[in-house]
């Protein structure tokens, strides 16, 4: 048997460490608990050898799996996304296995020989004459010192507690040495349980009570959670006393899982009659399918085109031939309506993987899966490593969407990952969109995808009218500065004396943008960020959308003293606010991150939509793609190009895949619809082709400029960025970076920068950034893995530089 076994972590250092194994051998793929420096992790064995390494090797502390976690072509993944994203394999295998809640993070204290002598010190010690708060501090560590003498060692939770400490306080005194810290982590079983109450026994003499308890469980067929008890209004010792006398006996059982509370509305997509485009784009992924090889499609269809039935279709057939198939969406708030659509058809057999579930939920799903007994899966990004077994057909639905891409390591863009897993696995991916990225559509264009396209929408019901109104003419035609256009006011007016549903999209939160001094001028600024703070109504408060530091608005300016505070801009609240104004009588939802605290919110707001509960509903780009709701026949768009000042060259990209895509929601059902889009630059060509419905045209000026200016898909990308809390470091580490690029011969490769970044402060953090293209992905990965090599010569910290290959941000 093998000696030792190399173990990936998860810490942001690119290698794997060797371990001894213990009296318990691990498995490769399979994951064990380790010591760490000072703590217990838990980490993926990727090998077992007899090589002994140069220096001691500390032993396995326990081994958590008797079989691998991951498949051997989830690991060949893991390893492609850790070269091509120059991720540290540790933190990709972390972000593939959602099971962080199978492990019990704990920390026990203890006094040391320097802390008994520290407090007896104190006992002996004459006054001070430090500060109040010094002394207020000295006085609660001695609390802490004296709890530990009376004690062996204590957990953290248990300590901070009966102290009243804090976490600073208790790294100080580790620090001075006065108390040590050990990890004490360990495994926990994370499978959800619930109690169930099962009636033994009705007879016998029974008080008022227990009658009502036992009438209660004779009602439901004898058993009942312990839970639902608690609507009888009656003591706990109750249910107790009757367990006591065997009346009455408790038991353990998992726990349900509900794959969503929305309930479909309609007929299935399967029920619809196929027109011939969706028969041969269906045609074509089931020959792809069959054929057992990988191979990519993209499905470019107009929205309303019936694309969700076509791979709704393709997935079905797939289940039928007893394989398996992986559904992802771009936000969780889109899960739920694509969760009731999936389990209508598929039943139990669906699972649902994304952040909004619980540890323990996500820890089930994934072992449902893994287990076999769901073979259709839907989720967000993280989904497109759900461990299904033979997976034949994996599905990326709206494609295009910037939600696919992670925004910390490792950062990867999940519709290229699951492209690679369907190359591994031989499967067939379809990548769906109204309007596909230009790098997806590039590639159909060159034949490295198959293009299957949807012209026409279900029933042939025809797009929306689209009217753009400019604003600019507006307000020299009133004079005031209006947030709403008269053309639109007038057709939600129409539309809800109809008894018809109308959407408003302002894809900014808040109620006003900016708050400033209208005396000095000076705006009113996030302390950690170089960002203005957003002013919300609710609570009265100013918020930074970046790092969240909040405060309340200041009575005077902070600079002059001068009482005008002003808010200027619009959000979503505002919007809200107005529309309440503009029509009393109107049921009005909003849906934005203010609103939409859990999944279970957006899902109760959604379906008092599809119910017509709500009739005119106002949010930000939330609203924008994937609900079919027939009852909404208008949607207007306030600001709608906010986005095409950015300093971003996929700015017109994005501007004509929100306006096309929140178009789309017009006009689903029998009823035509109409947009009012309001604009400032009304001879923009990305608001020009979304009026027109018109992706080829958008696209074909689109590559134009991104040829001419040699971005993608004509070149790759990655964004570099530097960042310090001290300015110093941060300009000292760049200029190391900037003057490596100008002395390092690197062919076919072009740096722009080094520059402040569009944000130039963030987090606390002063940033500054390159911008690497180059004409082959492997040249500008093998100067990027230069570059990190030099950086680490330079002792520049990993943690201070992020590497983001094909950027989709470049703030």
């Amino acid at each position: 048997m093998p000696t030792f076994c190399d173990v990936a972590l998860p810490v942001p250092l690119d290698m794997v460490f060797t371990y001894r194994i213990g009296e318990q051998p691990p498995i490769a793929g399979g994951r064990v608990l380790v010591p760490f420096r000072n703590e217990r992790l838990s980490g993926v064995v990727t090998a077992l050898h007899d090589r002994e390494p140069s220096m001691q090797a500390k032993t396995v502390l326990q081994v958590l799996d008797s079989e691998p976690v991951l498949e051997p072509k989830l690991m060949e993944l893991a390893q492609w996304i850790g070269q091509y994203y120059l991720a540290p394999i540790g933190e990709v295998i972390r972000t593939m296995l959602p099971l962080g809640a199978e492990i019990k993070r704990a920390r026990l204290y203890r006094i040391t020989e320097i802390g008994h002598e520290a407090l007896h010190a104190s006992a002996t010690a004459g006054s001070s004459r430090r500060s109040r708060q010094a002394i207020d501090e000295q006085m609660r560590e001695y609390d802490v010192l004296n709890y530990l003498a009376m004690s062996d060692d204590v957990l953290e939770s248990t300590l901070r507690s009966a102290t009243g400490s804090d976490r600073r306080l208790l790294e100080n005194m580790v620090r001075k040495k006065w108390i040590a810290r050990e990890d004490a982590s360990g495994v926990r079983d994370a499978r959800r349980t619930v109690q169930i109450a099962v009636l033994k026994n009705s007879e016998g003499k029974l008080n008022d009570n227990q009658r009502r308890i036992v009438d209660f469980l004779q009602q439901s067929g004898g058993r009942i959670p312990v839970d639902r008890l608690r609507e009888l209004a009656v003591p706990r010792t109750t249910l107790q006393t009757l367990v006591k006398r065997g009346l009455i006996e408790l038991a353990e059982e998992p726990a349900e899982f509900s794959v969503s509370s929305m309930k479909k509305r309609g007929p299935s997509h399967l029920d619809f009659i196929f027109n011939p485009e969706q028969k041969a784009a269906l045609e074509s992924i089931k020959n792809s399918v069959a054929e057992q090889q990988f191979s990519v499609s993209l499905l470019h269809g107009v929205t309303g085109s019936g694309k969700t039935a076509v791979y709704l279709a393709a997935m079905q057939s797939v289940l039928e031939s007893g394989r398996s198939a992986l559904l992802m969406v771009p936000e969780i708030g889109l899960t739920p309506a694509a969760a009731a659509n999936l389990h209508q058809v598929f039943g139990d057999e669906v699972a649902i993987l994304h952040s909004a579930l619980s540890g323990d939920e996500r820890a089930e799903q994934w072992h449902r899966i893994r287990r076999g007994e769901a073979r259709i899966v839907v989720g967000t990004r993280s989904a497109v490593f759900a461990p299904v077994k033979d997976v034949a057909l994996i599905v990326v639905d709206e494609e295009h969407d910037s939600s696919y891409k992670q925004e910390e390591t490792p950062r990867y863009h999940a519709r290229d990952v699951a492209v690679m897993r369907g190359k591994l696995s031989d499967a067939a991916v379809v990548l769906a969109s109204a309007t596909p990225s230009i790098e997806s559509y590039h590639n159909a264009e060159r034949k490295k995808y198959k293009l299957l396209e949807l012209t026409e929408r279900v029933e042939r019901r025809p797009l929306p009218e689209v009217e753009v109104v400019d604003m600019k003419f507006d307000f020299q035609q009133s004079g005031e500065d209006r947030l709403f256009s008269r053309q639109l006011i007038e057709e939600v007016t129409q539309r809800l004396a109809r008894g018809e549903q109308a959407m408003i999209l302002l894809n900014r939160r808040g109620y006003s943008s900016v708050v400033l001094c209208r005396s000095c001028g000076e705006t009113l600024q996030c302390k950690n960020c170089t960002i203005a703070l957003t002013f919300h109504k609710a609570g009265y408060r100013m918020e930074c959308h970046y790092c969240g530091y909040r405060q309340a608005v200041p009575k005077v300016c902070p600079s002059c003293g001068s009482e005008y505070i002003f808010f200027l801009g619009a959000g979503s609240e505002k919007v809200e606010e107005r529309l309440h104004a503009a029509f009393p009588q109107a049921r009005i939802g909003r849906l934005d991150r203010d609103t939409v605290r859990t999944r279970h919110d957006f899902e109760r707001v959604l379906s008092q939509f599809h119910a017509g509960e709500i009739n005119l509903l106002v949010g930000t780009q939330m609203i924008a793609k994937g609900h079919d709701v027939h009852g909404v026949t208008m949607v207007g768009v306030v600001g709608a190009d906010y986005a095409l000042g950015f300093p971003d060259f996929r700015a017109a990209e994005r501007t004509f895949q929100l306006l096309t895509q929140v178009a789309g929601r017009a006009g689903r059902g029998e009823t035509p619809g109409k947009v009012v889009l309001q604009t400032f630059h009304p001879d923009h060509y990305a608001v020009l082709f979304a009026q027109r419905h018109d992706f080829l045209g958008f696209y074909e000026k689109e590559v134009r400029f991104r040829r001419w200016m040699h971005y993608p898909p004509f070149s790759v990308l990655a964004n570099i960025l530097v960042r310090s809390d001290k300015l110093d470091y941060a300009l000292t580490w760049t200029g190391q970076i900037g003057r490596w690029f100008e002395s390092t011969r690197n062919e076919g490769l072009r740096v722009l920068g080094p520059s402040v970044a569009p944000i130039m402060r963030l987090k606390r953090d002063y940033r500054y950034h390159f911008i690497v293209k180059a004409d082959s992905r492997q040249k500008l990965n093998l100067a990027l893995r230069r570059m990190l090599s030099f950086a680490d010569e330079q002792k520049i910290p990993r943690t201070h530089m992020i590497v983001d290959v094909d950027a989709l941000s470049l703030l």
